[in-house]
């Protein structure tokens, strides 16, 4: 079984930074695209960005500029640095990851239980 733990949401002011992180454990052979996306209240999950193995990356276009996604690939853990939030950005954000558990068994998608990012104006 594979567990993705986020944490570093929280309550900022507009304008200010907060720095997710996600590490999956747990049974890994290896460990695809990682990433982030975000849910608000009333609207659908949207991608935030997304990191391949290979460190290509990719951002929704309301996020370019102002967040940065990076990975540790020996800790199978990713990060999401937002700079310059806005009330807009509030939502739960949830960690991605697409993982293979055994070198014989196709990759699967797991999902972390969300942190809390609230944005004050």
């Amino acid at each position: 079984q594979v567990q993705l733990v986020e944490s570093g949401g929280g309550l900022v002011q507009s304008g200010e930074s907060l720095r997710l992180s996600c590490a999956a454990s747990g049974s890994i052979f290896s460990t695809n695209a990682m990433g982030w996306y975000r849910q608000a209240p009333g609207k659908e999950r949207e991608l935030v960005a997304t990191i391949t193995s290979g460190g290509i990356t990719n951002y929704a276009d309301s996020v370019k500029g102002r967040f940065s996604i990076s990975r540790d690939n020996a800790k199978n853990t990713v990060y999401l640095q937002a700079n310059s939030l806005k009330p807009g950005d509030a939502a739960v954000y949830y960690c991605y990851a697409r993982v293979r558990v055994h070198r014989w068994l196709r990759e699967s998608d797991y999902w972390g239980q969300g942190t809390q990012v609230t944005v004050s104006s």
